[in-house]
């Protein structure tokens, strides 16, 4: 529920209503605009409603939410959010791209990489350290090295670092060595997990499911949120379809969609979205234009010789490609590289 107070309103008159919200046993939110005071109330709606809360005569009006996501809902806050990790920042008026290997192999293999990205306008570096693969015998990552890799890579390069955490008992261990945590499709309903990384604090990029609704991902950002964390990047990495052509159907329906539902910001993965290294540019050309708030993409310099998903990484020359495309359709949707 939201309860919007009238322009006069104080801050004692607001923290009254907040104390009965907190008493009844529901879940208070506390947010003051420039023009006016905004209160939140999540919990059981038939309590709110005897509340009465709309008979406070400083009370301007008093609406439900009616979607389940509550906190992550553009009605509780209007205005968006920017996640901000390390010098990097995800939301506002600037296009954020996030680039590197998918797997972390070697130093050699990720500091030239991460030299490639940072040169021609990365703001922070993907690596993942945990793979989860769908055959046992491919490359499961490097593990606890892996990590302290992208942390050398952030200590001398200025970058910092996303990587996918698999199970709750990596988190701690994650905190440590990255900025970032990725929660990757798979692992999107692991409930527990999304809890421990809510408890964590940490900057969360949040990858939709194979089959997932919008809502369920809305629903699972809510999760990390309620558990303390409101520093969620929701990502859009395509579903699975009866398609074949590509790798997954990159909804980018779903961008402008979210977008208008939530304040959270949203980026795209073309990489994962169409699983062919042609056709990243011209999606993350697309992003942009449909107002994603960034991109997440793989890149490597020597992709025959990748560990995991060379077919779908740009090389060096084109990462500079992409970067130089992207800036037009980046402008024309009002914002900068």
């Amino acid at each position: 529920m939201i309860i919007v107070l009238k322009p006069n309103a104080t801050e004692e008159q607001a923290k009254e209503i907040l104390s009965r919200i907190d008493n009844a046993g529901l879940k208070p939110l506390y947010m003051p605009g420039v023009e006016r005071i905004v209160l939140g109330a999540l919990g059981d709606e038939r309590v709110l409603q005897q509340l009465h809360l709309d008979a406070y005569p400083y009370v301007e009006n008093v609406k439900p939410i009616l979607t389940k996501y509550k906190m992550v809902n553009r009605e509780v806050q209007a205005h968006d959010t920017v996640v901000r990790f390390g010098n990097a920042a995800v939301g506002g008026d600037k296009f954020a791209v996030i680039a590197g290997p998918c797997s972390v192999e070697s130093e050699e293999q990720l500091m030239a990489v991460a030299e490639v990205v940072k040169k021609h306008g990365a703001v922070a570096l993907r690596g993942g350290a945990y793979k989860p693969r769908t055959s046992p015998y491919d490359f499961q990552g490097m593990g606890i090295e892996g990590l302290k890799l992208l942390h050398k890579a952030n200590q001398q390069l200025g970058l910092p670092t996303v990587s996918e955490v698999m199970e709750v008992g990596q988190v701690d261990s994650m905190c440590e060595y990255v900025d970032c945590l990725q929660i990757g499709a798979r692992n999107m309903q692991n409930y527990a997990l999304l809890k421990a990384v809510g408890e964590s604090k940490k900057p969360v990029l949040l990858k939709r499911g194979l089959s997932a609704t919008i809502e369920e991902l809305l629903l699972a950002a809510e999760y990390i949120y309620d558990a303390g964390n409101p520093n969620i990047i929701l990502c859009e990495r395509g579903i699975r379809t009866y398609e074949t052509a590509t790798r997954n159907t990159l909804d980018l329906n779903a961008v402008a969609y979210l977008k208008q539902r939530t304040h959270l910001p949203v980026v795209v993965d073309p990489s994962h979205g169409t699983g062919v290294r042609e056709l990243v540019i011209p999606l993350s050309r697309a992003a942009a234009a449909v107002g994603a708030d960034g991109i997440i993409v793989e890149s490597h310099l020597n992709p025959c010789e990748a560990l995991s998903d060379g077919h779908q990484a740009l090389t060096g020359p084109m990462f500079e490609q992409l970067m130089q495309e992207l800036k037009p359709f980046v402008e024309a949707a009002g914002r900068t590289l």
